[in-house]
């Protein structure tokens, strides 16, 4: 899947077709690969980066989205084993990387990408009945309305590939995982921005961009494996808390 996101976004982005009969080849020479030049991650390594043909630099970026994607499954599959619960998180994940790819390759979020996972994951929602049907639903409207709300108030600043990319995520992750997945990925991008222009790389009152969206797959992503851990461990906090600066009740 890793290999096959990461073809499906790039060939989006130059629109290029990739379903079909399409065939993969490089990009320097038109050389066709075969399929011992297909193998995820093995082949990039036995070819050293190098198109077999022409030898041309094939992108670490293969490598490193095949990687990712692996641990992501391995993950996902410990957490979940066989169950809805694991083909709702695989599809999201799915969708973290598809997105992630096509914004930060472009700046340029497909709304087909982002609103076809959210519709999946409503569809796999009616497994555990109408409240978590309806979970997904309100996770999708607060994952778009908060968003949409940002767009309005900042006249256009931010795209609304943004806001379709978080209404399908908050269908995967529900009202409450949505809103602590938003938090954690605008946190996760506050400090990347934040080492860019210590490292000189960003300029205060310039107006440098960056995708948003790799960012909030982080946040999401971490919600999706360890939610209810967190949330688990911030009651507690809670509850410890409570003890202390709220006086107990007489009855």
């Amino acid at each position: 899947m890793g290999s096959f996101l990461n073809v499906a976004a790039h060939r989006s982005v130059i629109n290029r077709p990739w379903w079909g009969n399409e065939r993969s080849v490089c990009e320097s020479c038109g050389h066709v690969l075969g399929f011992f030049e297909l193998i995820p991650v093995f082949s990039w390594l036995f070819l050293r980066g190098k198109c077999k043909n022409c030898g041309a630099k094939i992108s670490i970026r293969y490598i490193l989205v095949e990687l990712i994607c692996a641990a992501m499954a391995v993950m996902i599959f410990y957490k979940f084993k066989i169950s809805w619960a694991c083909l709702l998180v695989s599809v999201g994940a799915c969708s973290l990387v598809l997105n992630s790819l096509t914004d930060f390759e472009s700046c340029d979020v497909f709304d087909v990408f982002a609103i076809t996972p959210g519709v999946l994951a409503l569809l796999i929602r009616f497994s555990g009945g109408w409240s978590a049907v309806l979970d997904g639903l309100e996770g999708a409207a607060a994952g778009w309305g908060v968003f949409a709300l940002i767009i309005f108030l900042s006249r256009g600043g931010m795209g609304w590939g943004d806001a379709s990319f978080m209404g399908g995520m908050g269908a995967v992750l529900g009202l409450k995982f949505v809103f602590a997945s938003l938090y954690l990925g605008i946190m996760f991008g506050g400090v990347f921005a934040l080492i860019m222009i210590l490292l000189g790389k960003f300029k205060w009152g310039r107006h440098d961009t960056m995708p948003l969206v790799p960012f909030l797959s982080c946040g999401c992503f971490v919600m999706m494996i360890f939610g209810s851990e967190i949330f688990k461990w911030l009651a507690l906090r809670f509850i410890f808390i409570s003890e202390i600066f709220i006086p107990s009740l007489p009855f």
